[in-house]
């Protein structure tokens, strides 16, 4: 990974605004991609990021709806820079009171977490809901909605990051690490299983969804491989988990044309502004270190606090498993209202 000065700036095609980034995100879908397993990302030499709000400053053709001076938060490729291209339909506003740097994580983790939640999960009052990574972007949202959905969560996480799910309203939290975590949870759930698993880990911990999930009702629904790929065979569905596995990635459910999916980016944008409107929504408190990354770091938003000059952009040449990742940890309070 190198600095660059003299990488030129983009241009807003159809459809697309140009924003001055003031913020950028980091996750652990972006940390696949410096390694290049992330399906369908760059390849090496890119310009990092993908995650940005900022101000808009030029539109493309076709662009409507959008005005010059905006704050909006989106997705694209290049949000390591003083400016990014963004898809005008995928560009929702920073709420008013909210900060860049706090509204990052509604375009991606609130999104994802509402989506797995209510029109895949179909989460339904009185569940019992299997959250792992409880303590991550995604989990820590998922937490909130759930409980706002009126059910009973049972969360994974380090010890370390217990109290912290705890104060979000798990019902339930379990060590992420443990080796009888599925007979843990059946114990919890009465031997019944649980309704829904919200499942971003893969590896050891896919397994135990699996065998976790309620036999012929249970849902689990899969965004993550953070713990590496798991795989189900046609046998095991028939004789052994009866269960309904579906796959989640949230860029792929925004695309009208490939889904016939209830859920939209303008739904998604309608829940957006009311869960926003409440002031006790926001983040509380944001900070950012930097440090070497580790098999639990999962998500960062750092500041981007770019020099005058020439466009300056972060430019991959490879993969960087010594990349510098920043993670922040936020106290959230989020309100039980207005999840849609």
């Amino acid at each position: 990974m190198r600095l660059i000065t003299d990488a030129p700036m983009p241009a807003p095609g159809p459809g697309e605004v140009l924003i001055r980034v003031t913020a950028a995100g980091v996750n652990f879908a972006y940390v696949m991609q410096t390694h290049g397993t992330y399906d369908g990302g760059p390849q090496a030499p890119y310009i990092a990021g993908f995650e940005a709000a900022g101000e808009i400053v030029a539109l493309g053709p076709g662009a409507t709806d959008l005005e010059p001076g905006a704050r909006v938060i989106g997705t694209g490729y290049g949000a390591f820079a003083e400016y990014m291209v963004l898809p005008a339909a995928g560009a929702a506003p920073v709420p008013a009171g909210w900060a860049d740097e706090q509204a990052l994580g509604l375009v991606i983790n609130w999104a994802t977490a509402l989506a797995a939640l209510k029109p895949l999960g179909r989460i339904a009052t009185g569940e019992t809901v299997l959250i792992h990574a409880a303590a991550g972007g995604v989990g820590q949202a998922a937490v909130r909605m759930a409980k706002h959905y009126g059910a009973t969560v049972i969360a994974t996480a380090s010890p370390d990051k217990h109290e912290a799910v705890r104060a979000l309203g798990a019902d339930h939290v379990i060590d992420s690490r443990s080796a009888d975590m599925a007979a843990e949870i059946l114990r919890l759930s009465d031997g019944r299983g649980v309704d829904l698993v919200l499942e971003s880990v893969g590896g050891d911990t896919f397994r135990a969804s699996l065998a976790a999930a309620k036999r012929i009702t249970g849902r689990v629904v899969v965004y993550g491989v953070a713990g590496g790929e798991a795989t189900i065979s046609n046998w095991e569905l028939n004789f052994k988990h009866q269960i309904h596995v579906i796959g989640l990635h949230i860029g792929v459910l925004f695309r009208p044309r490939r889904t016939s999916s209830p859920t939209s980016w303008a739904s998604f944008r309608r829940s957006l502004r009311q869960a926003s409107s409440h002031p006790d929504n926001r983040p509380c408190t944001t900070w950012a270190t930097g440090r070497e990354p580790s098999p639990s770091s999962k998500r960062g938003r750092p500041r981007a606090n770019w020099p005058d000059g020439p466009d300056h952009r972060l430019w991959f040449t490879g993969p960087a498993p010594q990349l510098i990742e920043f993670e922040t940890r936020q106290a959230c309070r989020w309100a039980r209202q207005g999840y849609g």
